[in-house]
């Protein structure tokens, strides 16, 4: 199965902007994360399985990607994340404060909750996206878990 770039892009290309931006906290980091990503697929003429195969490898290289821009020197010197949040739309406004309790969380966690829920992956797809065995995502996936119910909790303590 071979699809368009444009057709890849239509279909997917939100989610891999979500999964860049997670890693990134960046809108311009995870646009670049998009465009290298879309770059790749159209320079890889590959065929894929089915749908769910495609948008895996989409979501792979876009973590590589992502994790690649976040590593480099200067990118760990700019804006924070949440500088950006402003450029962000959200249907609804406990979306925005659930997305920056997530923002908060260590980079493994926030990976693996973001692949779950926003992306709807099973465990074994996200140990198959993330190269971490299923054991390591079900405990990732436990512990950020806890970690986002604390920043909630928190959260809404102080209002």
């Amino acid at each position: 199965m071979r699809l368009s770039v444009d057709e890849a892009f239509r279909r997917y290309g939100d989610r891999v902007f979500s999964a860049a931006f997670s890693i990134c906290r960046s809108r311009e980091d995870a646009d670049d994360t998009v465009q290298d990503t879309f770059l790749k697929y159209h320079t890889q003429n590959a065929d894929y399985a089915d749908e769910s195969h495609l948008k895996a490898w989409l979501l792979r290289v876009a973590i590589n990607r992502a994790r690649d821009i976040t590593g480099a020197f200067w990118r760990r010197n700019r804006v924070s994340w949440e500088d950006n949040m402003n450029e962000l739309e959200f249907e609804q406004p406990e979306d925005r404060s659930l997305f920056e309790a997530v923002m908060q969380l260590p980079e493994k966690y926030r990976i693996v909750i973001h692949l779950h829920y926003y992306e709807e992956y099973s465990i074994e797809e996200i140990s198959r996206t993330v190269r971490r065995s299923p054991g390591t995502v079900k405990s990732q996936l436990n512990r950020g878990r806890k970690l986002l119910k604390s920043i909630l909790t928190e959260d809404g303590n102080h209002d």
